[in-house]
């Protein structure tokens, strides 16, 4: 997939809001500070199109940025930032889960994971979530370039192999670094895959 356009929509506070046309959403969540915004100026190669904090956690509202006029990407609050307030923090936001079980137009969800990291409870008890509601999903590895292709390789093994333990099928998943750039087709001839099917 070649992307010439991208422009932001709208912001939602809840699912209300969110646009009401025939085109189709691919929502991209994850804990904060995992890479969102900056895998989202990647893929699109609009370097200002997400914000990019340098606070964890500044993503509270639903944000639709529209595609070569035929797509949403659609930028999904973080999760679990310790230091956001309890209320706003909830175990998973009541906007987070309202969107991605209630919205007819999400057709598919990528739930980005920091490579570095032993997998994380939080990320699994939501994956879990997702695979007890059938929701369609992917995962993407983030901040490749900051491991050797060998510890890439370890990292990704041993998540495999957690999720594994309750999982009989693997969701797709993909390696990315938004500073040098890695997965970027990978992950938009999914999505062209995916945009394809749902025609």
């Amino acid at each position: 997939m070649n992307i010439t356009k991208a422009i932001f929509k709208c912001s939602s506070e809840r699912i209300s809001q969110v646009p009401k046309d025939a085109l189709c959403d691919i929502a991209f969540i994850g804990r904060s500070n995992v890479g969102k915004s900056s895998l989202i100026n990647m893929l699109t190669q609009h370097n200002g199109l997400a914000k990019v904090s340098a606070t964890p956690g500044k993503t509270r509202l639903i944000n639709h940025f529209l595609i070569n006029d035929n797509w949403y990407l659609v930028d999904l609050p973080g999760y679990g930032y310790a230091r956001t307030s309890k209320q706003l923090r909830g175990s998973f936001a009541k906007i987070i889960t309202d969107y991605i079980f209630k919205c007819e137009k999400m057709h598919f969800l990528f739930v980005l994971l920091d490579i570095r990291l032993e997998p994380q409870k939080i990320d699994l008890e939501f994956i879990t979530l997702l695979g007890e509601h059938g929701i369609p999903f992917g995962l993407i590895f983030t901040k490749a370039d900051k491991l050797s292709a060998a510890q890439r390789k370890h990292s990704i093994a041993r998540y495999t192999a957690t999720l594994s333990e309750q999982w009989e099928e693997l969701p797709p998943y993909f390696i990315s670094s938004s500073e040098k750039r890695i997965g970027r087709e990978d992950i938009l001839d999914f999505i062209e895959k995916c945009l394809a099917e749902g025609k």
